[in-house]
């Protein structure tokens, strides 16, 4: 498992900014937006900032007045600098907000190139855009009756904020809302049949309890893989925390103690998997227990047999998720400790098994959550960094190797991204050439998948973006021609693109930002 698939790069997916007069509006939206699940078709596509994740999860909003200062407070600063876009909500009171258009200039200065985008409340005028924006206008959602409304209007922040075209959105969001029913029916179907389990009377005492065991594990099993699969492909947090409930109420009704393993080890995957239900909800406060009784669990497991693969992977994972807890509430110490715990894990599991190649995916994730972690320790040593990067890349190159050829473009996908990861360790540590020439190693990456799929807009962002960083190191070294031509062809491709989608305000600021480096090239000389 991998910590940069949800937080690469940046800890947030979207700031939210908002005056305090729409305080309700903002809380609600805050609330949908994150627990809005991504259609399962295209999880985990390959994006600029890494395999598109299920939920959008986490979201900043200041639930606060800010203080009577002159500026910012350094809690919101910092998080608009780990903002993947900026969400304004326009109304007369944000026009007038001096801390909204602060936070307008500051992330336009700390953020170049990430997307803006616009959501008028209710009640608004469209003209409040013009103020808030002048002639710049971000594309808005217009949540009034009117314009978007309330659903499509949140369709077209989930789309910006994601990266993924709008028609596509909508479509899937229709199917959706028709596969409902059929998602709650499934449920109600599989609850009559876990009570029907647990009520039956045996004659025989000792086989029956046995038999209804084994049926009602089954159902929990169930639970947790093929039924939980068909409910997050129709979106359902609610149905999934209702069918999280039933199978908690089953192991909560037995004797911990006379478990077997088995029904051990699935009640600790099923603490994983409702704390990832939490923390996409947004509840990390409600997520961290559910993770720390599984941590007990599957260590318990794994000093009764340290040498079994199976409880070893169990482990990590509790490792990994009390590690990913930590590093969002940045706590750095307690999260190196957890991501090392993991690491160890996960070379234990290699040196039983090499050849696995999940095995060497789960060393190189190790390595790519301490990459991670050092890149948000600003006190992390240079050198240490670019080490720890270097080995994520190094792991996860060879696990592509391992990989069937038929499968192995997702794990391609993270290759480009940890030889990113290295470049920029490689900036810090005041190494241009070689950061260079990993963001070169990416380009070539992204190149031979888009030769087999040259339609797919994410590899073609990817490349955008990549573009824009060799860009900046070719003419901070004196090479301001092919700095210019680099980013000629960037400005190529991004309007082809917007041209594909011109709703996508992602695409529409990544012009925005190759037009800013282009004018940096004429009027500067290189690119700051």
């Amino acid at each position: 498992m991998d910590a940069s698939r949800a937080v690469i790069g940046t800890r947030y997916r979207a700031f939210l900014s908002y005056s305090h007069r729409d305080a309700r509006f903002a809380a609600r939206l805050h609330r949908r937006l994150e627990t809005w699940r991504i259609p399962r078709a295209i999880v985990g596509r390959p994006t600029a900032l890494g395999p598109l994740p299920p939920t959008l999860a986490p979201i900043f909003r200041d639930r606060e007045e800010l203080p009577a200062a002159a500026d910012l407070s350094e809690e919101v600063g910092r998080a608009l600098t780990q903002a993947a876009s900026l969400i304004i909500l326009c109304s007369p009171a944000a026009a007038q907000s001096r801390w909204v258009r602060r936070e307008i200039e500051m992330f336009q200065e700390v953020a170049p190139g990430r997307p803006i985008l616009a959501a008028l409340v209710p009640g608004a005028d469209p003209s409040c855009l013009a103020d808030l924006f002048g002639d710049g206008e971000p594309i808005a959602a217009d949540f009034n009756p009117a314009g978007d409304g309330a659903r499509y209007g949140l369709l077209k922040l989930v789309a910006g904020i994601a990266g993924v075209p709008l028609d596509a959105l909508v479509r899937r969001d229709a199917q959706r809302r028709l596969r409902r029913v059929i998602a709650v029916t499934l449920l109600a179907l599989l609850g009559m049949l876990i009570f029907a389990a647990v009520a039956v009377v045996a004659f025989d005492a000792k086989r029956q309890a046995s038999a209804e065991r084994d049926r009602a594990e089954g159902l929990v099993e169930f639970m947790l893989t093929d039924l939980r699969g068909k409910l997050e492909g129709v979106g359902r947090l609610d149905v999934l925390g209702t069918v999280n409930d039933r199978a908690h109420a089953y192991y909560a009704a037995q004797d911990l103690d006379a478990l077997p393993v088995d029904s051990i080890e699935r009640r600790a995957r099923l603490l994983h998997l409702m704390g990832a239900d939490e923390d996409r909800a947004g509840h990390l406060d409600r997520a961290v227990p559910k993770w720390r009784e599984a941590h007990r669990a599957t260590a318990a497991l794994l000093a009764r047999a340290p040498d079994d693969r199976d409880r070893i992977f169990g482990h990590a994972q509790s490792e990994f998720w009390l590690g990913f807890a930590a590093l969002q509430r940045s706590d750095l110490r307690t999260a190196r400790a957890y991501f090392e715990a993991y690491r160890r894990l996960a070379q234990r599991l290699v040196a039983i098994d090499p050849a696995n190649p999940t095995y060497r995916q789960e060393a190189a994730y190790a390595d790519g959550n301490l990459c991670t972690l050092s890149h948000e320790d600003k006190k992390a040593a240079a050198q240490a960094r670019v080490a720890i990067c270097r080995s994520a890349l190094e792991l996860m190159q060879d696990a592509a190797r391992r990989t069937p050829a038929d499968k192995v473009d997702p794990v391609m996908v993270q290759v480009g991204n940890y030889h990113a990861w290295l470049a920029g360790a490689l900036l810090m540590a005041g190494d241009p050439k070689e950061a260079e020439a990993h963001y070169l190693a990416q380009a070539q990456i992204t190149d031979r998948l888009l030769a087999d799929d040259p339609r797919n807009m994410d590899l073609r962002e990817i490349a955008v973006v990549t573009a824009f960083s060799v860009a900046r190191i070719e003419a901070q070294t004196g090479r301001a021609a092919e700095a210019r031509a680099r980013l000629l062809r960037a400005r190529t491709v991004i309007t082809e693109m917007r041209a594909f989608d011109p709703a996508n305000a992602i695409w529409a600021n990544r012009g925005k930002h190759v037009e800013r480096l282009l004018s940096d090239l004429t009027t500067k000389g290189t690119i700051e």
